[in-house]
This record gives structure tokens, sequence and C-alpha cells, in this order.
């Protein structure tokens, strides 16, 4: 028997205790995975060994819990992969902590100042999904005004109204500011927005004037559109099923330009009115459906992150623009990877090259907002471990007292 057995096993279960106080330590970090030690035993072309050594480390990247913190820039990965960052000096790492925060100048960085990344937006604004990562920033622009070109609204026509009984009457003006009246058996309305972002209140008022007929006419901020010396109106015909088959000879709708409205003066306006899918039927008048494409200029109140890793902007005028998409990333070989801490990893040849993705695609899993991923240790496991390693340093430190008190003997010998 020699020291250097019972010296190897007090060296290795060193590191193995070390590796347990780090997991333990760690218990509490974001996106943390544990580690092992691996032992390996060691001869010398003889039957006895010569004791142990430290083989490998190996990480575990077992996912940890999704615990929710109700903040929308914590970030947590629901499945496999890592979020790819950019360091300061531009080095790009890995990591499975999400926790991030906006700078002034809109750049998403973790608290080490590391830039997240994934997908920029091509020229039309949209995520250019499968182009070169770049570090994502959030710019802070307001959202221009676009004008209404296209209203679709869907009706129901009361077929029981009787031709010039139970009408309404509205006062308008016309284009010189003088009242013209308009009588209606239903109305409706809805906003639409000039070039400038201004909102105009449109309202449409309609009269059943045949068996299957209806006139209709329309104002715009009180007053109407003329023609003739009246206002103007549009014919709707249905078949004897109740559904619509024209509109002024037309298929589904009309085109109106505001200029109309206000004798030619400016106002860039122009718009589809679609009804496509109206009724008549015995049944009271009402409004199934509206929508309108324009929007007045909005400023961003704030960012949303959807479950494939695309950044939304929010507006005042409650309208939503993606900034980019973030990227995850995996690896053939995870455990390959080189932890160098602050949570995060840099890739190696035993790691393989990064496979970039979307979120939610292939084998990478989903971008959960507002939760962050906490640390694998399983405090447990790491107590029991903790208690077995300090029983096998004492095993070797008694192995050293015996081989001290054999080779005491052996001196004493006279």
């Amino acid at each position: 028997m020699s020291f250097s057995q019972a010296l190897s096993g007090l060296n290795a279960q060193s590191q193995k205790l070390g590796a347990i106080g780090n997991n333990i330590a760690n218990s509490q970090t974001v996106g943390f995975k544990s580690s092992d030690v691996q032992f390996s035993d060691v001869f010398a072309n003889s039957r006895i060994g010569l004791g142990t050594r430290v083989s490998s480390v190996l990480q575990n990247f077992n996912e940890g819990n999704i615990e929710s913190t109700s903040r929308n820039l914590d970030l947590a990965i629901a499945g496999e992969g890592f979020f790819r960052f950019q360091q300061p000096n531009g080095e790009v790492v890995y990591s499975r902590n999400g926790q991030l925060t906006m700078t002034a100048d809109g750049a998403l960085i973790n608290a080490q100042g590391a830039q997240i990344m994934g997908y920029g937006l091509n020229a039309q604004g949209e995520v250019q999904v499968g182009g070169q990562p770049q570090a994502l920033t959030i710019p802070s622009d307001e959202l221009a005004a676009n004008t209404t070109t296209r209203v679709s609204t869907t009706l129901n026509l009361d077929s029981r109204y009787v031709v010039g009984e139970e009408l309404s009457q509205t006062e308008a003006v016309d284009a010189d500011g003088d009242p013209i009246y308009i009588d209606y058996h239903y109305s409706n309305n809805f906003t639409v927005f000039d070039s400038l972002g201004n909102p105009r209140n449109v309202t449409v008022y309609y009269e059943k004037t045949g068996s299957n007929a209806w006139t209709a006419k329309m104002t715009m901020d009180g007053q109407a559109l003329m023609e003739g010396g009246d206002a103007r109106a549009f014919d709707l015909a249905f078949d004897a099923n109740g559904q619509m088959e024209s509109v002024d000879d037309g298929l589904t709708g009309i085109t109106f330009d505001a200029a109309e409205f206000f004798n030619g003066e400016p106002n860039d306006l122009i718009f589809d009115l679609n009804l496509d899918g109206t009724t008549q039927f015995g049944n009271s008048s009402t409004a199934s459906g509206l929508t309108q494409n324009g929007y007045t200029s909005g400023s961003l109140v704030g960012i949303t992150i959807e479950d494939d890793g695309t950044i939304m902007r929010n507006y005042s005028n409650e309208q939503s623009r993606p900034a980019g998409q973030v990227a995850l990333v995996s690896f053939r070989n995870p455990e390959g990877l080189n932890p160098i801490g602050d949570n995060v990893w840099s890739a190696t040849n035993a790691s393989g090259q990064e496979l970039v993705g979307s979120p939610g695609t292939g084998l990478l899993g989903g971008v959960v907002s507002g939760a962050v991923e906490t640390s694998n240790v399983d405090m447990a496991r790491e107590l029991v471990s903790m208690i077995v390693a300090q029983r096998a340093y004492q095993a070797n430190s008694q192995t050293i007292k015996t081989q001290d008190e054999l080779l005491q003997t052996a001196i004493n010998l006279r």
C-alpha cells in the first residue's frame, strides 16, 4: 500500500464536493444547469490500481421548472434550445436565462450587457425568418397614420318594413351648409381615417324602396354626399331568397371619394364600401360585421413577445407591428458546451456547430413570456451526494492514517 491511492481519492472527492457545492450555490440561479463529476480508476502495468482520477465533469441539461414572473421581458424556453446573445465585445454566447431589460436606445440585453439575437425585418416590415441572426433593437418611432381604403360591413335589412311607412328622418347639411333631410328605415355608422389620421364619422341611411330594393344615402361628419341638389343615393337589390344581388349594378360594393362631400376641397380619402354578405330577411335590421383598414398615428406604448419569439410593438392607436423575432439555437452535443460564467456557454468542437431556427420549429422549444426557467439542481439529491462524498473523503483520510501507522511500525523495527 502507498499514499498515492489515498491522495488520489482525497483529490477526487474534493473535486466532487466542489461540484456539489457549486450546484447548491446556484440552486436559485435562473437557467443554471447542474454538473456531476465522473471518476475513473488508474492502473500502470500492475494488478493493483494506483487510485482514481476525475475523468470528466458532465453538465445536466435537463429542463428546469418554468415559473411565472408577470414581467413581459422575462423569457423562458419550454423545451430544447438556447438563447443566442452577443457580448459587448462581439462574441456570441448561449444561455437559458432570458431575463432581459431594454436600454434607452431599445436594445434588449441581459444583466451582463449581452444583447439577445434573432431575425430582423425585411423592407416590407415583415420578419425575415432564416436570415442572418442579428442583435435585436426595438425602434421607438411613431407609427404613421394610414388612410382608410376599404370598409366592409355585413347587414341584415328587415324585409318587414313597408315602403314609405315607419320612416325616421335626420337633418344633414350640403356643401354650402344648407340643411337637407334624409328619410330612412335603418342606419349604421363607422369611423374612417384620412391621410393625416383625422377620424371621419360616416353614417349610412338605408330606406326600403321596393319589395327587394333599398336605397342608401351617406353623410360624413354630418355633411351629405350631394348629387343634383339632393343627397346622392346608391341602390341595393336582393333576390327572392333575401340574398343581395348588387349595389348600384355592381357586385358587392361601391367606391366613395371624400372630396365629393366637400365640393372638391382637399381631403385625401377614397374608400370602397363593401357590403358582401348583406341580407334582407324578416328579422330586425342589424350589423353583424364591420371592419376598416385605416388608423390614426400612434406612439409606442410597450412590447409583447409571442410564443414563436416574435417581438410585437404595441402603439397607442391599438395597432401592433413586429420588431423582430427571437431565435433559438440547438447543438448536437450540448454537454460539449463550455461554461464561461454569467449563465452563458460558448460553443466548442465537442458541442458541434449551432443550428439556428425559430422557436417552436423542429426540435426547438417555444418561448414563454413573463416566465423564467429555474435552476435544475435537485437539492435532495445534492445533499445525499454530499454525505456520500464526505464519507468517501473520510475513508481516504483513514487510509492515509493506516498507512502512516504501518510505516511507523516498520521504522520502529530493531
